[in-house]
């Protein structure tokens, strides 16, 4: 057996289940766990994004969309001399990882027999069952229904917690800076399990691009910054305070100091097991007074 995994999130899984072992090639954006370090990857980005602003990026990735331009490429030397039989690929979105098409590519110019198997949950739950179901197909069913079980116990734990209170937060998490996005797929359901309601996104649904403007008129209580791929420091450094002061003006987040960055790349981009982070870190957030601070990285931005 020998794996390579395209998606970040079921990378994250594979070695959740043991079975890192057998993964043999991962993408440039595969990160955690530290021993993925040592696995060879197999793509790279079109697109070096790691000295561009928010906007800068989002510009080119525009661009790239109306050019009909990949925004990732699949190392094919590197490929042939892994020789995977078994690749997780993902359909959910085409700026955050390598799409079934890219690699479909490079499998047929190498006429190679390779099984694809998709990674694409939109919700908590979908993601509970994607879990399951690579441990089904790698034999490790009993790994997968404990790691589940884990994430399941936590979110009971969330549950109980704030069960008694009384209100539940209108809640903006912005899924990028600028142009703000508002996050969707799981998120939505992230936030209603920590105890929020979202006000721009609905569960299972695609992100979508807003204005600032826009986000003010939702008059949320809180807004979370939690940039896809952008860790807390990178966040923070992008963060206009006073410009963001000016966008959420007039609005309750502001008024009450509630609006907070996050590691959006470790406990929110992603649809693994660290999702139950991101709920345990918003049920602080959102109420503060009946939910302690989990430990993952969060600051309040001063507007």
């Amino acid at each position: 057996m020998r794996i390579c995994s395209l998606v970040p999130a079921a990378t994250e899984v594979l070695f959740g289940l043991g079975l890192g072992g057998a993964v043999v090639g991962v993408t440039h954006e595969c990160d955690y766990p530290p021993e993925v370090e040592s696995v060879p990857v197999v793509t790279a980005s079109a697109l070096d994004s790691s000295e561009l602003a928010s906007a800068e990026i989002d510009r080119a990735v525009a661009a790239a969309a109306e050019n009909g331009t990949p925004l990732y490429a699949v190392d094919a030397e590197r490929w042939a001399e892994l020789q995977p039989d078994t690749v997780v690929v993902q359909e959910l979105c085409h700026v955050c990882a390598v799409t079934t098409d890219e690699l479909d590519d490079v499998v047929r110019a190498q006429d190679v027999d390779v099984e694809t198997i998709p990674y694409s949950p939109s919700t908590v739950d979908e993601i509970l069952a994607s879990i399951v179901g690579l441990g089904a197909r790698f034999d490790a069913g009993t790994a997968a229904d404990e790691l589940t079980a884990g994430m399941r116990t936590r979110f009971r734990r969330v549950e109980a917690a704030l069960e008694n209170v009384e209100t539940r937060p209108r809640v903006f998490v912005s899924e990028w800076l600028d142009p703000p996005f508002s996050a969707g797929h799981w998120v939505p359901d992230m936030v209603a399990r920590a105890g929020g309601l979202d006000v721009a996104a609905t569960v299972g649904e695609p992100s979508h691009r807003m204005r600032w403007a826009d986000v003010a008129a939702l008059q949320p209580d809180v807004v979370v910054l939690a940039p896809c791929g952008f860790d807390l420091d990178r966040t923070l450094g992008e963060v206009a305070t006073v410009e963001l002061s000016a966008h959420l003006l007039g609005t309750p987040a502001r008024q009450e100091s509630r609006v907070f960055a996050v590691d959006g790349n470790a406990n929110f981009s992603r649809p693994g097991p660290r999702v139950a982070d991101g709920i345990e870190l918003l049920a602080h957030l959102l109420h503060p007074g009946d939910y302690p601070d989990p430990g993952a990285a969060w600051s309040r931005v001063r507007l």
